[in-house]
C-alpha cells in the first residue's frame, strides 16, 4: 500500500519511514499535518500514519479534515501515541474519527497488526463503495444480479454478504397505492383485476 507518514520529529519520522518500507509499503513523508493535508490533496493515500501532538495542524485535526473532506475513498487513519495517553485523549481521538492507534516506541509487530487490519477494512469499503455505485437491479422485479450472472432477490444478496435479516413493511405510498384499493376491492366484492374505487369516490349514477 502507498502509505502517508506524518512525523516531525526527524528521527522518529526516518524510524517509521524505515518500518514501514520493510513492511514492503510505499511511504510518502510529511513533517506534520498542515504538509501532509497539502501532500493528501497531490497524491491521495488509502492509510494515513500519524503523530499526534504536532505543530501548525495536529494529528486530531488532520484526521477531522480528513473526514469532512466530501466525496473522497475512505482513509485509514492510526494515531501514534505515547504510553500514557489517557482515556479523555483516546476518547477524543475516536471522536475525531481515528480508526487504530499505535503506542511510542514503535513497536515492529504492532505496526504490522494495523497494517493488517487496514488492508481488511479498505478491500470492505471498496466493496460497499462499489455496490452502492452500482447495481445490476431488474426494473420489474427489483431482483439483483450477482457476480455469478444469477438473479436473486435484494434481501438474499446482501444477506449472503453482510448477514443483514430483513423484516418487511409497506411504505406510505404503497399502502395508498396498493393497499387500500385492494381493500376496497375485498370490500365491494370485485374480482380480481376490477378497479375498485377510492375511499371517497362517488360511483357513477345508473341510468
Amino acid at each position: 500500500m502507498k502509505i502517508l507518514s506524518v512525523e516531525d520529529d526527524p528521527v522518529a519520522r526516518a524510524v517509521l519511514r524505515r518500518a514501514l518500507r520493510r513492511l514492503g509499503h510505499d511511504v510518502i513523508d510529511a513533517v506534520d499535518g498542515e504538509d501532509a493535508w497539502e501532500k493528501l490533496a497531490a497524491d491521495p493515500v488509502r492509510v494515513v500514519v500519524s503523530d499526534w501532538m504536532m505543530p501548525r495542524v495536529d494529528g486530531l485535526e488532520l484526521c477531522r479534515r480528513i473526514r469532512s473532506w466530501p466525496d473522497h475513498d475512505y482513509i485509514y487513519f492510526v494515531l501514534l501515541t505515547s504510553r500514557d495517553a489517557t482515556e479523555e485523549n483516546q476518547r477524543a481521538a475516536a471522536d475525531a474519527g481515528v480508526d487504530d492507534f499505535l503506542t511510542k516506541p514503535l513497536d515492529f509487530s504492532e505496526l504490522w497488526t494495523r497494517l493488517r487490519v487496514a488492508e481488511r477494512i479498505l478491500h470492505y469499503t471498496t466493496q460497499v463503495r462499489q455496490l452502492e455505485e452500482l447495481l445490476p437491479i431488474c426494473s420489474y422485479c427489483k431482483k439483483i444480479r450477482d457476480d455469478h450472472n444469477y438473479w436473486q432477490q435484494i434481501e438474499g444478496y446482501i444477506n449472503e454478504r453482510t448477514g443483514s435479516e430483513f423484516s418487511h413493511s409497506v411504505c406510505p405510498d404503497c399502502y395508498t397505492r396498493v393497499v387500500i384499493p385492494e381493500i376496497e376491492k375485498i370490500k365491494a366484492g370485485l374480482p380480481p383485476g376490477t378497479r375498485a374505487p377510492f375511499l371517497g369516490e362517488r360511483k357513477s349514477p345508473t341510468p
